[in-house]
């Protein structure tokens, strides 16, 4: 997982000079689950044709230029690794934020299945 050569990928697309924010999330495995019980990691698997489905759908919203992501799936990651990069570029700051979050949440509950490994 590499952030720069992600944003790097971007700033090569054809259509980059549409661009005026590139916005980045990196997940990371934070040491509780959302109930609060402490956690040791956690393993991801990814559906890759809804994911395809998913990047496909929000590739099209308006002013999207590109849309890149990376998950760190069928691996025991520990507290503090990265779980997942997502960028978008796009035009203008309403369109991408939107995008961004909208994206990240059709992944989150359609695309991975989190397997948390509890202390």
């Amino acid at each position: 997982m590499n952030l720069p050569r992600m944003v790097d990928t971007i700033k090569k697309h054809p259509d980059y000079h549409r661009a005026g924010m590139i916005l980045c999330h990196n997940g990371v495995v934070r040491e509780t689950s959302r109930d609060g019980r402490k956690i040791s990691g956690l393993t991801l698997s990814v559906d890759h044709e809804k994911l395809r489905q998913v990047i496909e759908t929000y590739k099209r919203k308006p002013g999207i230029v590109e849309i890149l992501i990376e998950i760190a799936e069928n691996r025991n990651l520990s507290v503090g690794d990265d779980v997942m990069l997502l960028v978008v570029a796009g035009d203008i700051r309403e369109n991408v934020i939107t995008v961004l979050g909208d994206t990240l949440n059709a992944i989150k509950t359609t695309v991975t299945q989190k397997t948390e490994f509890f202390v």
